[in-house]
């Protein structure tokens, strides 16, 4: 028979409340009670129940994520960085696909969330949109990725400066006829999406070039759609020399456009991204890198820091915190056989 928190109470000579505070590490208990219950308890082998005591702390041990996309990589990244904190924890985690952010939003409405999780992390979906803004006063501990509201705790790169360094690069090197492969027609309703757009345009119009609408393509942020939408570029009367694709995939469907159009990345036209995915080194792309494990576990240590402190001390960590990324230069856009580490994104 399995061992129950009676029979440790009865061999410890304490009540089952006493055993259930020790073994919780609650205040409240002589420390050589608390010695002898955990001795008891070890030596019988006992384990406390994960529900009862959940139930008898009044928490569900489980966070949920919010996030457009969980299939794909960066988001895929961003969790395994959750994951490896929660590793060390009793908290188990929910995640909620919500869709397309610029096509329809399925975010989980409060009474599928209430009483199911103690905290929630919301990646890349805008805080000003009124479904999140919603999630957000619910009461309950938040932590976002990729974007920021007042009074929560935040963790993400700048995208303006990130894009804005991007296109810059290709400008140092020369180029003037510079496109672009977004995620969808702006404004996306994704906020890293618009804001890269944003540098984009920014550092255009420092260097004084002309935003072109034909040199925008949309890749919807796959591998394919960047194929497609480098296609179309190519395929303009006066083709761009260089494209800054918004992410890393769509970078990675850029270059393979390129060599079936029997061109020569970085030689014919010059090819940057944005993400540092696994497979930029192996493609030979220039890329914007950013820490996206590091962005999932720096959320998830805000969260869990929010759990441990009464409601009125949690606005202590409510801090946005704004991570820096780094371009590294490959061959994609500057024939080498050496990746060069060139400069790092300082953000605000």
């Amino acid at each position: 028979m399995a061992i129950t928190i009676r029979d440790v109470a009865e061999a410890a000579g304490v009540s089952t409340a006493t055993v259930s505070r020790a073994l919780r590490g609650l205040a409240h208990v002589d420390p050589q009670t608390r010695a002898r219950v955990e001795q008891v308890a070890k030596e019988m082998d006992y384990v406390v129940s994960p529900s009862a005591s959940r139930l008898a702390s009044g928490r569900t041990g489980t966070i949920a994520v919010i996030a457009p996309f969980i299939a794909r990589w960066f988001f895929s990244t961003v969790l395994s960085g959750v994951e490896n904190v929660l590793q060390g924890s009793d908290i188990d985690l929910l995640v909620f696909e919500v869709g397309d952010p610029a096509v329809q939003y399925r975010i989980p409405p409060e009474r599928r969330l209430r009483g199911r999780v103690d905290g929630l992390l919301v990646v890349s979906l805008p805080s000003d949109e009124s479904a999140v803004a919603d999630l957000l006063s619910l009461g309950m501990p938040v932590s976002l990725i990729g974007s920021a509201a007042p009074g929560v705790p935040s963790v993400s790169i700048d995208d303006v400066a990130a894009g804005r360094v991007a296109t810059q690069h290709l400008i140092n090197i020369g180029h003037e006829r510079i496109g672009i492969i977004t995620g969808q027609p702006n404004p996306t309703g994704f906020t890293p999406a618009d804001d890269r757009r944003r540098g984009y345009v920014a550092a255009l119009d420092e260097a004084g070039l002309v935003t072109r609408p034909e040199y925008e393509g949309h890749g919807y942020f796959t591998v394919a759609g960047g194929e497609q939408a480098m296609t179309g570029l190519l395929a303009l009367a006066k083709p761009p020399t260089a494209v800054f694709a918004a992410s890393d995939e769509m970078g990675f469907g850029a270059i393979r456009a390129l060599q079936r159009h029997g061109l020569r990345p970085g030689h014919d036209v010059a090819v940057v991204g944005i993400d540092g995915h696994d497979l930029a080194d192996l493609l030979d792309l220039t890329t914007v890198v950013q820490p996206v494990r590091d962005l999932g576990r720096m959320a998830t240590e805000a969260l869990l820091t929010q759990l441990s402190l009464p409601t009125a001390d949690r606005s202590q960590v409510a801090v946005a915190t704004t991570v820096p990324t780094t371009l590294v230069v490959r061959g994609s856009t500057v024939p080498s056989t050496q990746t060069v580490v060139q400069r790092q994104v300082v953000t605000r």
